[in-house]
């Protein structure tokens, strides 16, 4: 027998459920961490809420369009919105203290979410309901680029790989919970008008919640390391396109956050037209007599959240031992056998079956890519990051929307495109393969490329 020490690896169970725990103790312990790890919960917990009556109205209500083209081009409505906004974001981001964006963001979703609760009482769904909720959802993406943007600032080291895991997924969670209270309260009340502002209502609750809690942190806690005054902040927001241009040449100077951001992006377009096609097959195809498509739909989606919470056990232990970059390619082939089958059958266990591995998958990339945009990218610019990586993360959906519409039958279901989604992800694996070995390759001859000045050491 071999002894204590000398032995290989230990079970994977061990890994998988005692690695996790231990870590998970660890991150608890940093006060800055748990400050802003309960602000991301209450704030997803708010978006839940708040997101549930938007599933209902623009999709599953009797009114609302359900042709492919009808589902896409409310995507696109809900999405271009931020894709528009989202370089401003990422200037804001490395210039104003980015606990202050939580403490102010949520509180002016406070005021828009009761101004939508007055709007709905008074005079119904109409115009201005649908621009205030636009606003609002533009608003938690910038709010979410600001966690993330904040995260390395209250955790460092193989820790920081770790919360990459649990924060996005947990937060999920949060936001999972919020929508299912939604939903008991809209199940409580009668229907009509009131019971559309209370959920509203309980949203604005949970939102002044995380702006009170954001309080509990320093205001230079999150940095950025040198915030600029108003006269400064005026000047770059007028040069936005080189304050830009300048966060791309950093990304592609140290290569693997820029690779990183392009498989997120055709990750997330791949991912999409799968996700407008459950939609499309929820309502139109899987839904049985007497049955709502809304049901069928929160089925799917409860499996996506499970294969999101295998991700958040997995990628820690499986991660740490394959590294970000082979876990990403693991995680595109995982997508690929996902897509494999619904080729072979629309029946729901194989729609679950798949929405399980796809939602590993795509967390599972997603961690990985997180930690690597975070590691490798300089503090100056980190906000511009990931507002870059959140325009192409809505950008990307926005063209499956459009791919959706042209493709999809009404039904939402085509063998043709969910083996041409699996194919692309093999590909795309192949591809980022090849690259990550030739940055390797790179860094082994030369050493890292160097990365470009911050704005303020010029």
């Amino acid at each position: 027998m071999a002894k204590a020490g000398t032995d290989g690896p230990r079970p994977a169970r061990s890994l998988t459920g005692v690695h996790v725990i231990t870590e998970l103790r660890r991150l608890l312990r940093l006060e800055g961490f748990r400050r802003l790890f309960a602000v991301r919960l209450v704030s997803q917990a708010g978006d839940g809420m708040f997101q549930v009556g938007l599933a209902t109205l623009f999709f599953f209500s009797p009114e609302s369009a359900g042709t492919a083209t009808g589902v896409a081009a409310a995507f696109a409505v809900l999405l271009l919105p931020f894709t528009v906004v989202g370089p401003w974001a990422g200037v804001l981001l490395d210039r104003w203290r980015r606990r202050q964006v939580l403490l102010v963001g949520n509180l002016v979703r406070v005021a828009i979410t009761l101004v939508l609760s007055a709007l709905l009482l008074t005079q119904g769904v109409g115009p201005a309901v649908y621009v205030l909720a636009l606003v609002n959802l533009s608003i938690n993406r910038f709010l979410l680029s600001a966690l993330s943007a904040g995260l390395p600032r209250v955790v460092d080291g193989p820790l920081l790989l770790t919360a990459n895991s649990l924060t996005p997924t947990l937060g999920a969670g949060a936001a999972f919970v919020g929508g299912g209270l939604g939903l008991v309260l809209g199940l409580v009340l009668e229907p009509g008008r009131a019971k559309d502002a209370a959920v509203l209502l309980g949203a604005a609750l949970l939102f002044a919640a995380a702006s009170g809690l954001a309080t509990r942190m320093a205001a230079g806690l999150l940095g950025p390391e040198h915030p600029a005054d108003g006269q400064a902040l005026r000047r770059e927001l007028r040069d936005l396109a080189r304050g830009l241009v300048d966060g791309a040449r950093h990304l592609l100077a140290r290569r693997t956050p820029a690779r990183a951001l392009g498989v997120m992006a055709v990750h997330r377009f791949l991912y999409g037209v799968v996700f407008i096609a459950a939609i499309l097959m929820s309502r139109n195809l899987l839904a049985g007599p007497g049955q709502e498509g809304l049901a069928v739909f929160g089925l799917v989606l409860a499996v996506l959240a499970i294969g999101s919470a295998v991700a958040v056990v997995l990628t820690p232990v499986l991660g740490q031992r394959t590294g970000p970059h082979r876990w990403i390619v693991l995680c595109l082939l995982l997508a690929a056998i996902s897509q494999g089958l619904l080729v072979v059958t629309s029946a729901l266990p194989a729609v679950l079956a798949g929405a399980g591995l796809l939602g590993l998958a795509a967390q599972g990339a997603k961690i990985a890519i997180d930690t690597i945009v975070q590691r490798d990218t300089a503090d100056a610019y980190r906000g511009r990051a990931f507002a870059l990586y959140d325009v192409l993360y809505n950008a990307a959906f926005v063209g499956a929307a459009a791919l959706a519409a042209l493709a999809l039958p009404d039904a939402g279901y085509s063998r043709a495109v969910f083996a041409g989604l699996g194919v692309a992800y093999v590909v795309v694996a192949v591809a980022y393969r090849a690259g990550a070995r030739r940055d390797a390759a790179v860094a082994t001859v030369s050493g890292p490329l160097p990365s470009p000045p911050s704005p303020a050491a010029r």
